[in-house]
Parts: C-alpha cells; sequence; structure tokens
C-alpha cells in the first residue's frame, strides 16, 4: 500500500479520482462524517468543502509511548481505504509510522510542517513520559517531554488520539514508573482535545478536524475534554443489548445459552453504563464493536481505566 504525505493540496477530488475513489463513494463518505457528528445530510456538502478546501492547516502527527495502534486503526479502515482518502484529505505533513522520509529528512519535514504560514493541528499519540525531566523516551535525541511541549504549544489545536495521549494510558497504569502523562496534563494551557478509545474510532477524528475547518472552532468539549457530539451518550444508553439489562437477563459465562442468545453482558464485567463513548452507532470498519463481537466494553475511552476499571471481566461494584 502506497501513503503519499506531504504533496500538494490543490485538486483533491481529481487526485481522488485518479485513485480510484469516485464523487459518489466520497460523498457518502462525507454523509457519513456528518451523521457521526449528529448532523443531517444536508451537512455533507460542507463537509467536501472543508475536506477539499486548497487552503487548510497541515495536521503534524507525533507518536510518544504507545502501541502504535490507534495508527494502526486508521491504517486498517476499510471504506475509504486510508491511502486513498483520509490521508490525502486532511494535508497530513508528518508522521514518524509512515512517511518514506527518515533521520535528518523526517526532521525537515517536521520543521517545515510547523512553519507553515497556515498554521497547522497537531494529533498526538501516546502518553508522554515525564519522569527524570522526561529521559525514558526520546526521538531524535530529544526528549517526547521537550518535543511535545514545543509542538503542542504553537499548534492551532490539538487532538490527543487514543487514551494513552489524553490521559496516559497503559504507560500511566500502576506503577507508573515513568510518570506518563496525558497531553493536557503536561500542557495545560494548548487548548488540547481528547478522543479517547484504545484505539478511538477513526471517524471520531476526521468528524473532529472537519468541525474544527467548517465552524473555525473546537468543538463543545465535556469534563475530560472529549468531543460531546461523539462521547455525550454511555455505551449503556445505545446497546442493542439494553432490553436484555432492563429485563434483568444476564450471561453469567461466556458460553452459556444466554451469552449466545445475546443476552447482557454486565455480569461478564461489561463497563458500558460507566463509559462514554459512540461505539454502538459507528462501528468500526463499518461492520463490528466489541458488543456486538460477544465481548464486554472494558471501559477504554475512559481516564485511568487501566485501573479504575479492572478487573475486566469481574462485575463492577
Amino acid at each position: 500500500m502506497k501513503i503519499f504525505v506531504g504533496h500538494g493540496r490543490d485538486g483533491a477530488e481529481e487526485r481522488l479520482q485518479k485513485r480510484g475513489v469516485s464523487r459518489r463513494d466520497f460523498m457518502k463518505f462525507c454523509g457519513t462524517v456528518a451523521a457521526v457528528m449528529g448532523m443531517g445530510p444536508a451537512f455533507a456538502p460542507k463537509v467536501a468543502e472543508a475536506l477539499t478546501a486548497k487552503r487548510r492547516p497541515s495536521v503534524v502527527w507525533l507518536h510518544n509511548a504507545e502501541c502504535t495502534g490507534c495508527s494502526e486503526s486508521i491504517l486498517r479502515t476499510v471504506q475509504p481505504y486510508i491511502d486513498e482518502l483520509i490521508l490525502d484529505i486532511i494535508s497530513l505533513d508528518y508522521h514518524e509510522t509512515i512517511m518514506a522520509a527518515a533521520g535528518e529528512a523526517a526532521e525537515a519535514a517536521l520543521h517545515k510542517a510547523v512553519s507553515a504560514p497556515d498554521g497547522y493541528i497537531c494529533v498526538v499519540e501516546g502518553g508522554i513520559p515525564t519522569k527524570d525531566n522526561g529521559i525514558y523516551g526520546k526521538v531524535a535525541g530529544r526528549t517526547m517531554l521537550e518535543y511535545n511541549t514545543e509542538i503542542v504549544g504553537k499548534a492551532i489545536a490539538t487532538i490527543a488520539y487514543g487514551t494513552c495521549a489524553a490521559f496516559g494510558g497503559v504507560q500511566a497504569a500502576a506503577p507508573n514508573p515513568t510518570e506518563a502523562k496525558g497531553v493536557h496534563a503536561v500542557i495545560p494551557d494548548a487548548p488540547v482535545i481528547n478522543i479517547g478509545g484504545c484505539p478511538p474510532n477513526p471517524y471520531n477524528l476526521v468528524g473532529t478536524i472537519v468541525h474544527y475547518l467548517t465552524k473555525k472552532s473546537i468543538p463543545e468539549l465535556d469534563d475530560n475534554l472529549r468531543p460531546v457530539m461523539f462521547f455525550g451518550e454511555t455505551v449503556h444508553d445505545n446497546c442493542p443489548r439494553l432490553k436484555y439489562f432492563d429485563n434483568e437477563q444476564f450471561a453469567l459465562s461466556f458460553d452459556s445459552p444466554e451469552a449466545k442468545k445475546g443476552y447482557c453482558l454486565y455480569k461478564l464485567g461489561c463497563k458500558g453504563p460507566y463509559t462514554y463513548n459512540n461505539c454502538p452507532k459507528v462501528k468500526f470498519n463499518q461492520t463490528n464493536w466489541p458488543v456486538e463481537a460477544g465481548h464486554p466494553c472494558i471501559g477504554c475511552s475512559e481516564p485511568n481505566f487501566w485501573d479504575d476499571m479492572s478487573p475486566f471481566y469481574k462485575e463492577a461494584e
């Protein structure tokens, strides 16, 4: 799969057509983004206009202490394929994992991106080690703490993508030997948007960027700095198994007849009632999500979920 990063921004629709994405497919994608944002179908042309504008901020993607699973979830997006659409339309100008450049060339690309006259949006993946001035995580000889503070501090807005970047994630789980923290905890004065999830749904990222491009502002956020349009309701509120919960019909083991009938997984540790996310509405790859696949929600979009939500297969007390 070829990934193109940092190319020109003119003629976006023409480029997409050359790579096999028809206008119909593109508008269908825009309609889906509009729906994820809670907008009606009439908003789809606005999404298309924002994503194909000739002038829009660069997106700079930084990696810290993480597994790269958040990037992997985007790369595995089925419709549309990432190389044919998402990376093209959001002008991703720097991403260490997928860009062809390395070493000094990569550093030059980063410097060029953050020097763009129209500014840039920063996407951060992974927690930031802070103990001993951040020496437990380095890129290009600089600590993650140092370069995140610099680049995030200059960004128009920063999206902490994934629970590690938002809240520290597994790196911050007890005993947290590197004192890893989320972006906002490290740089509290920066305009940060947290998109929780391990990993998040890629549509929540695209929807956040589209909101900024169309509204010229950060979306409404909850107390944990997550966009309310994606994290305004609990998983439980929209769970297809809710009727079984209300009727107190629970699966008591994963291989029980009740489990095979689709009964509620609360007794098997489901944390859906305590988890804010749109997973039931916006399935991964438009196909499935954990509870529909028979696995309890583990609360992965919540702060400190590794500590607060575990043990994962035990009923919440």
